[in-house]
């Protein structure tokens, strides 16, 4: 088990000796420093598990160094020390978060039982900011019903890249669910406890749109009547989702791209720029290459933006996975209408059969809209719009059409298929068909199959 780490902070040197010494002997790894500058700049850089800070220092008081851990790392238990006992400024550390508040001349075990106290809530605390990671990471994809090869597939990349800082660009058609994957990376990410913050950027002109993602200067436009924080700025720490990026104008593009590059921003009518520390998460529907060759997007950003390209399939790519979403999409239903309702044979084959051009959004709204509209227990064929039914049907006539088979040499592929599966074990192949042994048997002699025949051909 790794040392737990003690930074002390004091401007006597002797103090920082003492204390450093007994804590040292108790199996802590400890820092010292003179200054809560230095301090600060410690705390950034490594992990501590404790910090012990006198309160009266010069420049940054030991109050001060409290306020800016706290910021820092809100988790980080502070120790506030001093010469001189006072309940006022006792109460204050308290207030402003210390864990605890000891004079200099307190007893070594009363130290020592402070520094253990601090570390035992510590541990504890960041043991429930991992298992609530944990169960942000496998709760996340509980709104993301899929058992298909193709939807796997983004499942499996995304816990492959979540917990990196690279750029992401999710490409799907519309209602495929991509905000939904940029929330998946983010909260399997490092950054799960700060913000996830999304825009469209297809929904906004674009003056508002320049306000909202880089923010404002006060007087900066008509109606500019105070100082406003832009959404990059709102993200930081956590993850920015840029929604429909290939919507942004050229003007646009160029911040976005200063963005990625030096990782600051400039307020509309500011004239300084401002770090910001965020993971960009874009995306669209529209095809950026095509974009970039027409210059209607600028090349340098794409290639940002697409450090790991993230395709989510169409519905119609992985209608494996169409009951499921309908069973998903039927309970959530089933909350709001109070019953409980199934989906017909019929019903469920028709919408296996639609080709969803507005994807899971839509499969939704169909599935919401008919357990409202149906009064009985089951959703009927009748139940589904008319163009659901009408194109199945239509896909059905041109399966057909396309394969030019009679039922007999349906029948007999799909036999031949089945058998060579089961390598001619014919009472496997009678419990894959459904029918009993001397039924297959039968059908064999009427289509004159045989394994050498089949061989010869």
């Amino acid at each position: 088990m790794a040392q737990e780490k003690i930074l002390i902070v004091d401007d006597e040197k002797s103090m920082c000796q003492y204390l450093s010494i007994m804590l040292r002997k108790e199996g802590y790894d400890v820092k010292t420093v003179h200054n809560g500058k230095k301090a600060l700049q410690e705390i950034k850089e490594s992990n501590f598990d404790v910090v012990i800070t006198d309160i009266k220092m010069e420049g940054m008081d030991g109050i001060e160094l409290l306020g800016a851990v706290k910021e820092t790392n809100p988790t980080l238990p502070v120790v506030i020390m001093t010469a001189y006992a006072s309940t006022k400024t006792a109460i204050d550390a308290l207030n402003r978060g210390a864990f605890h508040y000891l004079i200099k001349r307190a007893k070594n075990d009363e130290i020592k039982m402070v520094i253990r106290n601090a570390l035992d809530l510590h541990r504890v605390k960041n043991e429930n900011v991992f298992l609530k990671k944990q169960l942000k990471k496998k709760d996340e994809f509980k709104e993301i019903i899929g058992k298909s090869e193709e939807i796997q597939g983004v499942f499996n990349l995304v816990n492959k890249v979540a917990d990196t800082d690279s750029t992401i660009l999710i490409s799907g058609e519309s209602g495929t669910g991509k905000e939904l994957i940029a929330k998946a990376i983010h909260y399997r990410s490092g950054r799960a406890n700060a913000p996830f913050v999304s825009i469209n950027c297809g929904a906004l002109p674009e003056n508002l749109l320049e306000s909202e993602l880089f923010g404002h200067v006060k007087g900066s436009f008509t109606g500019a009547i105070r100082d406003k924080e832009g959404m990059f700025k709102v993200a930081s720490g956590g993850s920015f989702f840029l929604d429909e990026v290939g919507e942004t104008t050229l003007a646009i593009q160029v911040k976005l791209l200063r963005v990625l590059q030096e990782r600051e921003i400039i307020p509309v009518g500011g004239t300084a720029p401002i770090k910001v520390d965020v993971r960009l998460i874009a995306a669209t529907n529209a095809d950026l290459e095509k974009a970039v060759k027409e210059e209607r997007f600028r090349a340098d950003l794409y290639y940002r933006l697409n450090v790991i390209p993230v395709l989510i399939p169409p519905l119609r790519d992985r209608r494996d996975d169409i009951p499921l979403l309908v069973d998903h999409f039927l309970h959530i239903a089933t909350e709001r209408c109070g019953r409980r309702k199934t989906v017909s044979k019929e019903a469920m084959e028709f919408l296996s059969g639609y080709d969803w051009p507005g994807n899971v959004r839509e499969l939704e709204n169909i599935v919401e809209r008919a357990c409202i509209l149906q009064e009985g227990d089951e959703i009927l064929a009748e139940d589904l719009p008319e163009k659901v039914r009408h194109h199945s049907q239509e896909r059905r006539k041109a399966v057909m059409q396309e394969t030019q088979m009679t039922l007999d040499e349906l029948e007999k592929e799909y036999l031949v298929s089945v058998l060579e599966e089961t390598n001619w074990q014919k009472k496997k192949a009678s419990a894959i068909l459904g029918i009993n042994a001397s039924t297959l048997y039968r059908k064999i002699q009427r289509y004159r199959l045989s394994q050498e025949r089949l061989k010869d051909q």
